[in-house]
């Protein structure tokens, strides 16, 4: 099949919808692009290596909120979704989709390796005519760098034989405001013909989509958004660091701020970073810019100051405990609150509390953790240590047997009016407690 016949054919399969689309990876961004994939009238079959997962999904059930057991059901039923552990058959397919992990070594470089084995795994099964799609945040060159010479040597040619390209995933667990098809979709595609290919599968998904003109720069895209976030966080980090020296309510400082029109965008401050984007995607541009002899010193710097947020947050509770019950950190029973990196959510990647909870017990304190959303901690690659630990109860007769208790995620589903009545300390990270009106004299701002 030469290139025209293979452009021309998959175009018609993506405009009439009878294209099969194979998504790599059903994780939170895999899992919802498909059910997404799928109700635009694509077949779409999900590869994962768990194969627990996809018995699971083959059910109809959903381990992920943005995509409803009911879905999901009628999904399953009509033949439109169904996973797999078998990756032969991505042979069958006609547009890849990869949303595999792309997380960081121990010395904070990334690690591709999740990519490199999905890749070597395409190669393995590609044929004229198919497009393939990363969608794992990365640094810029990647696609053409790393995916396409592992897909070439297939033997097949990109843009003659098979199309490839980029484009970021953009999702934000737990928020309601937006979901995958109501997020404008970065696309790229490596040649003219490519773009085109991924700007119509897109198109057939997501309400809007922004062509850009490489897969470099679909890449930069999504790094630039995640080291926005994570510099303006560790702004209003150090912010309250400085504004607490000088008795000063940084929150209190945000919400007047924001009542400005123009030229400001509240960000707050926290216990530190979490899940898979902006505490990780950062160091991808660190590590690459190394290669053109281009330090990151402003993203360096709001890396330390980001990870240095739980030390500062155990020194709070430490001081505060001594001062008000002259009980020393090594002899005090803690409960965190929220084990999930944000609210409302089950997703606990790059948690901060994981941080905290290590913080706590090196320096003696027994620590438990309650999240109405994460009944058991899951294994995790930086902390299985706490893997199967149980989230506690939440009573006033529970709350009220700690010395202290620690909000790292302010999740919507506690009760924070009974955490004012019960607790003898609460060391608020999030500013929950004030928002609510819950101000009280046992409540210590960190």
């Amino acid at each position: 099949m030469d290139a025209t016949s293979s452009f021309a054919s998959l175009m018609s399969a993506l405009e009439e919808r009878s294209a099969a689309v194979g998504i790599i990876g059903l994780g939170y961004v895999g899992l919802p692009l498909a059910a997404s994939a799928a109700i635009a009238g694509f077949r779409v079959v999900g590869f994962d290596n768990d194969p627990a997962k996809a018995e699971q999904l083959n059910r109809g059930r959903s381990y992920i909120n943005a995509v409803t057991d009911a879905d999901l059901g009628r999904l399953v039923s009509a033949g439109r979704f169904t996973a797999t552990g078998a990756f032969d058959g991505l042979v069958e397919c006609d547009v890849i989709v990869i949303c595999v992990p792309t997380p960081l070594t121990r010395h904070r470089e990334p690690d591709l390796s999740y990519i490199e084995e999905t890749g070597r795994q395409v190669a393995r099964r590609l044929r004229p005519g198919q497009l393939i799609v990363l969608e794992s945040t990365t640094y810029p060159g990647t696609t053409r760098e790393v995916l396409k010479p592992l897909l070439e040597a297939s033997g097949l040619a990109a843009g003659r034989e098979f199309f490839i390209g980029f484009s970021p995933e953009r999702e934000d667990p737990g928020n309601a405001n937006f979901r995958t098809v109501t997020i404008p979709k970065v696309v790229a595609g490596d040649g003219a013909e490519a773009s085109a290919l991924v700007t119509a599968f897109y198109g057939a998904v997501v309400d809007k989509v922004v062509p850009v003109s490489s897969p470099d720069v679909a890449e930069a895209v999504k790094i630039t958004e995640n080291v926005f976030r994570a510099v303006n966080i560790a702004l209003v980090n150090e912010l309250k660091l400085i504004y607490g020296a000088m008795g000063i309510d940084v929150w209190e400082v945000i919400e007047a701020a924001k009542t400005k029109p123009f030229g400001f965008m509240p960000f707050y401050p926290g216990p530190g970073l979490g899940g898979h984007c902006i505490p990780i995607d950062p160091y991808y541009l660190t590590w690459k810019s190394r290669e053109f002899d281009i330090g990151t010193r402003f993203i360096e710097l709001a890396g330390e100051i980001n990870t240095s947020m739980p030390g500062h947050v155990v020194e709070v509770l430490a001081r505060a405990l001594d001062a008000r019950f002259r009980t020393a950190l090594s002899a005090a029973r803690v409960l965190i609150i929220g084990l999930a990196y944000k609210p409302n959510v089950s997703d606990v990647r790059e948690s901060p509390s994981f941080k905290l909870m290590h913080l706590l017990e090196a320096r003696g304190a027994q620590v438990d953790f309650h999240d109405p959303h994460v009944p058991q901690a899951p294994m995790t690659r930086e902390h299985a240590e706490y893997a199967g630990r149980l989230s506690k109860e939440y009573s006033a007769e529970v709350l009220a047997g700690y010395d202290a208790v620690l909000i790292s995620t302010d999740h919507d589903a506690v009760d924070y009016e009974l955490l004012a009545s019960s607790a003898k300390l609460v060391i608020d990270t999030r500013n929950a407690m004030a928002r609510r009106g819950l101000a009280r004299p046992s409540v210590v701002k960190a």
